[in-house]
């Protein structure tokens, strides 16, 4: 591995986690299917994984640095020059020689998507990669690795939104909640949070979670979205923005870097939940992944077009006054 560290960074979000690369197969009229070819129009490839979060983020106008390994190949190279178009900060970086980033097949039909992912995970710690300092609000995918820099990120005046993993064994073992304390937001989807907080219902997992985490927001698809202030006690039940989904691939990471920007500055908890179900809404409405996140400027004009999508009035504050930009400006490489 090479032997650059950056010890601090000065972004507004930070991003952290592993990254892949995504060739992105969407509106299949049906799942794969032995001896047979499948062909659609609507493909795309991007840097995903983590990736998700920084590409969303930057294009709603947050500067943004993103901290993962990458291989010494050609495809971690197209990922890391696509970021950069992005404008968004790539010096945590770490390229691992002999390493080759991995690489998932999402396929998307009946509304959601399966993937199957080639290589290996990366060979270096999160942790030996993640800066002591800097960001005004960190996202990553959290695991027994990352636990203590969560725990101690408010004493450095980082908000963390934090999310797991799928997890493959079906064990869903609560212990792994262990590793959101000390983080600010815990975003998983119902599926996830049922399973972790052995309950039955969206709305009662995100009540359960809320004892763990200050924010607890549990997305539930096409059944919009549930979430817990515990500090103030609030509860925010938000209905779904209506589109027709043609590609779910990063839907959840698209959300929770929207929330993750709104939260830059003092917003109501519905007008940042709403928020976020708008961006993630216009992205799973386009074929692509994270690569069609909209852009800041993008939201009133997708509105105006698509008026019966969300509930009248529900957008107003988007029109009259979106979440503010942060100081660098987006689309400027650092």
């Amino acid at each position: 591995m090479d032997d650059r560290r950056t010890s601090s960074t000065d972004a507004d979000v930070l991003v952290a986690g592993q990254l892949f690369f995504d060739a992105v197969f969407a509106d299949l009229a049906q799942g794969p299917v032995l001896g047979q070819e499948h062909w659609t129009p609507h493909f795309a490839w991007t840097p995903g994984g983590i990736a998700n979060f920084a590409i969303a983020a930057a294009r709603l106008g947050a500067s943004t640095d993103v901290v993962a390994a990458v291989g010494d190949d050609e495809l971690s190279g197209l990922c890391r020059a696509a970021l950069a178009r992005e404008g968004i900060g790539t010096a945590l970086l770490h390229r691992v020689p002999g390493w080759t980033i991995p690489v998932s097949a999402c396929m998307g039909y009946d509304g959601d998507r399966a993937i199957v992912t080639g290589g290996t995970p990366s060979p270096v710690a999160l942790p030996e990669l993640l800066p002591a300092h800097g960001g005004r609000v960190a996202a990553l995918h959290v695991d027994e690795t990352t636990a203590e820099w969560v725990r101690t990120s408010g004493s450095r005046g980082l908000r963390v939104f934090a999310d797991v993993g799928w997890d493959a064994t079906g064990t869903w073992d609560p212990a792994l909640l262990d590793t959101v304390d000390g983080a600010y937001a815990f975003t998983p989807n119902d599926r996830e949070a049922m399973a972790y907080t052995r309950t039955d219902d969206a709305r009662t997992a995100a009540r359960v979670l809320a004892e763990r985490v200050p924010l607890s927001v549990v997305t539930m698809g096409g059944d919009g979205v549930v979430a817990v202030d515990s500090s103030t006690g609030e509860e925010v039940l938000a209905p779904p923005v209506r589109v027709r989904a043609v590609d779910a691939t990063g839907a959840g990471d698209v959300f929770c870097a929207a929330l993750a920007v709104a939260s830059l500055e003092d917003r109501p908890l519905r007008e940042r939940i709403d928020f976020a179900a708008l961006v993630a809404a216009i992205t799973v409405s386009r074929p692509g992944g994270a690569s069609t996140a909209p852009r800041r400027d993008e939201l009133v004009t997708w509105l105006a077009a698509n008026p019966a999508a969300a509930e009248p009035d529900r957008y107003g504050f988007v029109t009259t006054g979106l979440p503010a930009a942060t100081a660098g400006p987006a689309g400027s490489a650092r």
